[in-house]
């Protein structure tokens, strides 16, 4: 039987409220050489009753004990055929030409390894937002990859299988290959993309257009936030034992835009008071930052300002701006 061109992998648990949409996005593909890999992260809720329900022999499902994202996306690699691997989270969604566009571009770039596109945010309910993550698209480097995660999201590439087979290692615990790291449960994405960047000649590179929706609920507890950093600073911890030159150059810089981002989230969340102490924080690291995204870093700076001081204004005036600059 002839392999497909793309393996789709969609980790599922516990996602019964968005799971057929998903679905449905990668069957309505213009591009139709494709499998999809669901992987039954053993959930509790109906997710994979729906998900039995496709009568479509591109689909398969594979159920394993709940190891989390990475260990999910791990074992869809480990099955998938395609020579590209899309990632598409079971929360998210595509546009129809997705998978033509990216195939199209991977074809004719033999050097790239790494093929995104801007992404489109939705809110739980699926309806669009004002904002739009919009990426770095040509000549990234591994400082890029470092400092912004061009990529910007889990369900936004489509790689070449043989990028995964190039950082693969062994997992002790298991005695088989991973590729992501299963001990991360949150920043997983940006530690693997590192690894490419860093150990690896291949190359990132974006397409124009938005061909993902993803989803965000800012409605979570900050200490979200607090747990997010420290799982990133893990990250900063591996790049210094992959390049330790490279990350002394670099983990200021890295860090600051960390911050920055997540006193963004803080503003969305209405946390003013942390929102400030983090972008505090990340001028004090790296004052480099207003230099180099004025109009971002300052949007920010105004917006968190307002937010702890004058919260009841600042919530209905300044959400629409610093949404606008959210990309």
């Amino acid at each position: 039987m002839k392999p497909p061109i793309v393996s789709v992998i969609m980790p599922v648990y516990n996602t019964a409220k968005y799971v057929e949409s998903a679905v449905e996005s990668v069957l309505a593909q213009s591009f139709e050489d494709f499998e999809l890999l669901i992987i039954d992260d053993a959930g509790t809720d109906r997710s994979i009753e729906l998900c039995r329900a496709y009568d479509d022999p591109r689909i398969r499902i594979i159920s394993q004990a709940n190891r989390g994202l990475a260990g999910a996306r791990n074992t869809g690699i480990r099955q998938a055929r395609g020579q590209f691997v899309a990632l598409l989270d079971s929360d998210d969604l595509w546009e129809p030409e997705k998978l033509e566009r990216h195939v199209e571009h991977l074809w004719r770039s033999p050097d790239v390894g790494v093929s995104y596109a801007a992404s489109s945010m939705m809110d739980d309910d699926g309806n669009l937002l004002r904002i739009v993550q919009r990426p770095k698209l040509k000549g990234v480097t591994a400082r890029d990859v470092f400092l912004r995660n061009p990529v910007g999201n889990g369900s936004a590439p489509v790689l070449r299988r043989v990028v995964f087979d190039d950082i693969a290692f062994i997992n002790p615990q298991r005695d088989e290959l991973d590729y992501f790291d299963e001990s991360f449960r949150q920043s997983e994405d940006i530690e693997c993309w590192c690894r490419i960047a860093l150990m690896t000649p291949w190359r990132f590179e974006g397409i124009t257009g938005a061909y993902t929706k993803y989803r965000i609920n800012e409605g979570g507890l900050s200490a979200n936030v607090v747990k997010q950093f420290e799982t990133w600073s893990r990250v900063k911890a591996r790049v210094a034992e992959l390049a330790p030159a490279f990350a002394a150059e670099w983990s200021a810089h890295a860090e600051a835009y960390q911050k920055r981002y997540l006193a963004r989230r803080c503003f969305r969340m209405g946390d003013g008071a942390l929102a400030w102490s983090l972008m505090k924080e990340a001028l004090q690291i790296c004052p480099k930052i207003l230099v180099e995204e004025p109009a971002k870093t300052l949007t920010t700076i105004v917006a968190v300002l307002a937010l702890r001081f004058k919260p009841e204004r600042a919530n209905r005036a300044l959400q629409a701006l610093i949404e606008r600059r959210s990309a």
